[in-house]
């Protein structure tokens, strides 16, 4: 229970900071019923009642359309779809990807597969900051990320096939040596996508850090951008592919 109640707390706070960063000072008091309402649905998921996070979602939902309708004073038409776009995009994107930390945690071995997701995408980017400074020379997505290389991607995904191939031979030995590889490169492409849809968020909202929570490091979602594709991915490798 303790550590749902951990992840609902950094939902909360990220979910603070995605608003933020997309609405600035705009429709402040939808940006913390959206932070609430997000938060809220990691209980659902605690239980494991999928039933219940549908209708926490649709309620939420449904509660900041409505607030959206009857607010005085009259909302600017040419900002209402927009702005709703990126609360409901907040309410899908954080506790949906971000919820199947609580569900892989619950798993029989989920503490395993906790540490070997975090571990993979550490080790993942360190090795792609490691070989980008040392080799990179062609740019991966420069329109996104200017500073990633090819270099530097295809070292973070050794990275994370080290890291989990240590993890075989350490607190996971149902896992195969092929399959450890597989799936080191699928964890490996997951953190790296998950790092550039971020960039690609925060490009359009025009910022360079989600937010100032950790200093000198950015904000809540710069260190949760690629593990929020990696958790979901650990899940369902780790339920339907591994049977945990």
């Amino acid at each position: 229970m303790l550590f749902s109640v951990l992840v609902t707390l950094i939902l909360f706070l990220a979910l603070l900071e995605f608003n933020r960063m997309g609405l600035g000072e705009q429709r402040r008091s939808d940006q913390w019923l959206s932070a609430f309402c997000g938060a809220g649905l990691i209980f659902s998921l605690h239980q494991q009642r999928f039933d219940l996070f549908l209708l926490l979602l649709t309620v939420a939902l449904l509660l900041i359309s409505l607030k959206s309708l009857f607010s005085l004073p009259k909302p600017d038409l040419n900002q209402i779809i927009p702005q709703l776009g990126w609360l409901g995009l907040g309410l899908l994107y954080l506790p949906l990807l971000l919820g199947h930390l609580v569900l892989l945690r619950q798993l029989s071995d989920g503490t395993a597969w906790v540490f070997m997701t975090l571990l993979a995408v550490m080790t993942c980017d360190s090795f792609a900051l490691f070989f980008g400074m040392k080799f990179g020379k062609r740019k991966l997505y420069p329109a996104v990320s200017p500073n990633k290389s090819i270099e530097g991607g295809l070292g973070g995904l050794v990275g994370a096939v080290v890291a989990v191939v240590l993890m075989k031979l350490t607190f996971l030995p149902q896992i195969g040596y092929l399959e450890a590889m597989v799936l080191g490169l699928l964890l490996g492409c997951a953190g790296q996508i998950g790092d550039l849809f971020e960039s690609l968020l925060k490009r359009g909202c025009g910022v360079k850090d989600s937010g100032m929570l950790i200093p000198g490091h950015g904000g809540l979602l710069d260190r949760l951008d690629s593990l929020l594709f990696a958790f979901p991915l650990s899940y369902y490798a780790a339920r339907y592919w591994f049977g945990s």
